[in-house]
């Protein structure tokens, strides 16, 4: 198995390469080097303006909106590293992202795993109906969702909140994964049958390794789509009467930037910490999840 697995991360270790030589970009042409500063300059501007906004007082920002911090300040972090609100807000976060990502992955793949890998009937239609998931989107169904939840009972909590994300990620989650699934040698199987292994310990001691870039894949667009999450949280919890200690950060930003609605430099902290820990997911998997959505193109 650790030579399977070693061979496909160097498979995968180069078809990212080769994406990566595919994309290189030629600097010698000052057009394309304009083009790229200016789709660079409107991506990351805004997150460094609201980060250093944050190291400003509001008193400097009303001065002049577009200079540097002179001179930095850090109490607006300070404020908000310190604040117990904002603890309790980032721990609702992780416990929704955590679950909603667990949820995904572990129904996703299991899904993908036998519309994949068992001929049956109605499995084109099956794997069309998870297809069609995709053009149903969340705010569609979000008022007969809420009235759903409050009937369960699990309106006001963060459950109310990681069952129906699970549901709405499984769709993407199994249309990644099911070309990646297939992908995979059926001669592996039939050796894992010859030795004794069934179904289930194919599963999980051959299938699941060989799938971990999918897996990565699958998870990091889950977690960050989950910690990024508004609509929902809102409904939820803000109109469930939870206390803004279990809000979800996004919806505590919102929160904040409505309670101190005149001090801008401390919103824009706020703000900036709120965002970091995706951004920090997302930037340390990013390879994986190249790798991941190049195996599902392949199959």
């Amino acid at each position: 198995m650790s030579a399977l697995t070693a061979l496909q991360a160097e498979r995968q270790d180069s078809e990212v390469r080769k994406i990566r030589r595919r994309v290189k970009i030629d600097w010698s042409q000052p057009i394309v080097t304009l083009i790229a500063m200016v789709v660079a300059a409107i991506s990351v501007g805004p997150v460094l303006y609201v980060i250093l906004g944050g190291f400003r007082t509001t008193a400097q920002i009303n001065r002049d909106a577009a200079a540097l911090p002179d001179p930095w300040v850090l109490d607006n972090y300070i404020s908000v590293l310190t604040s117990d609100r904002f603890w309790g807000q980032l721990l609702s976060s992780v416990i929704t992202a955590v679950g909603t990502t667990t949820g995904v992955v572990f129904l996703g793949v299991m899904a993908a795993f036998v519309i994949a890998r068992f001929q049956f009937k109605g499995r084109g239609a099956l794997y069309a109906l998870f297809t069609a998931g995709l053009l149903f989107p969340l705010t569609v169904a979000i008022t007969p969702l809420t009235v759903m939840l409050r009937e369960l009972g699990l309106f006001g909590n963060l459950v109310g909140i990681i069952l129906p994300q699970v549901a709405f990620t499984l769709a993407t989650s199994i249309i990644i994964l099911v070309p990646f699934l297939r992908a995979i040698p059926g001669e592996l199987e039939d050796a894992a049958e010859i030795d004794g292994t069934g179904k289930v310990g194919f599963f999980f001691r051959i299938l699941l390794p060989l799938a971990k870039p999918g897996l990565i894949t699958v998870g990091v667009l889950a977690f960050v789509s989950s910690w990024n999450a508004y609509l929902l949280p809102l409904m939820v919890l803000g109109a469930g009467g939870a206390k803004p200690n279990s809000f979800t950060l996004p919806l505590g930003v919102q929160y904040f930037s409505t309670a101190y609605s005149t001090n801008t430099a401390a919103v824009l902290a706020f703000t900036s910490i709120a965002m970091i820990p995706a951004l920090v997911f997302f930037t340390m998997l990013e390879r994986q999840i190249v790798g991941g959505l190049t195996g599902a193109v392949k199959g």
